[in-house]
């Protein structure tokens, strides 16, 4: 049995989301993010009656001041040690959680969905499983400063301003834009990228997802409609493979005009208004 990695701080969230007595909702976020990304979704769903608690991934920093001081504690995580991370975090939860991810974040909400300890789940723009084909031009020039350098494997990765309004911002003006790349982006691991990247040749890709437990539960998959990092044809085919092989509820709400920025950007509430509905529904 391998140690937790959870930090004093997450165990003393999870010790506040059992002592509530409320069903808990854990926020897993993705690659150039903190969790203290998810903390005005926190707040709604607090709001909506819900405890909450959002990890970060093994080894974060708590800033992003010191994430760019310390850029190397990002390097060499990989899908599975994270997901094992949020899976410790649910294990001491007393009641069982929804789960709502973005981006990696959504990958490894599926992943968690699919060992069945999640009551319902919220995947918004997932990065694409094992299975899941489509590659769009515009998800591979994203993802070029990554890919683009076997090199950069066991590195930490910060986006430029313009590579950071090309993926995730390509839909906002260049003040918003700026604004959030200031107060949200961080460097982040190259690891998972090449990961997915491979996934499709390697039946042992971390990538996998249990599509077929029938006791994954109910599963929304969210999609930015002009998502340039996880294009519409990602989370279609995701939401194809998990409604075709999976008893229980699926379904997908399409975000008019939304980028991969959604959870963080002027119009995150109308994104969580949706995830809180669809978690009221089952819990």
């Amino acid at each position: 049995m391998t140690e937790s990695t959870l930090t004093a701080a997450e165990q003393a969230e999870i010790e506040r989301a059992n002592a509530s007595g409320l069903t808990p909702v854990v926020f897993v976020h993705g690659l150039w993010l903190l969790s203290g990304s998810w903390q005005r979704w926190c707040e709604e769903f607090e709001a909506s009656g819900y405890a909450t608690i959002a990890p970060g991934w093994p080894g974060d920093p708590a800033t992003v001041q010191e994430a760019f001081r310390h850029p190397e504690v990002f390097a060499h995580k990989k899908v599975q040690a994270v997901t094992d991370h949020y899976l410790d975090a649910i294990k001491a939860l007393t009641k069982k959680p929804a789960v709502v991810g973005h981006s990696f974040g959504g990958l490894i909400a599926q992943k968690i969905a699919g060992t069945g300890v999640s009551a319902a789940t919220v995947s918004i723009d997932n990065a694409p499983f094992r299975g899941v084909l489509p590659l769009p031009i515009s998800s591979l020039k994203s993802s070029f400063p990554v890919l683009g350098n076997p090199a950069n494997y066991g590195k930490a990765i910060a986006l430029t301003l313009e590579q950071f309004k090309y993926g995730w911002a390509n839909n906002l003006d260049d003040t918003e834009a700026k604004e959030l790349y200031e107060t949200f982006h961080v460097p982040a691991p190259a690891v998972p990228l090449f990961q997915a990247a491979v996934s499709n040749f390697n039946p042992l890709s971390e990538t996998r997802v249990d599509s077929k437990n029938p006791n994954r539960g109910p599963l929304l998959v969210i999609a930015g409609e002009n998502d340039h990092t996880i294009p519409l044809a990602i989370t279609e085919a995701t939401f194809k493979i998990q409604s075709k092989h999976n008893p229980g509820v699926t379904e997908i709400e399409r975000i008019p005009g939304r980028g991969h920025s959604l959870v963080i950007d002027d119009g995150w509430k109308e994104v969580a208004d949706v995830a809180v509905k669809f978690v009221q529904r089952f819990t």
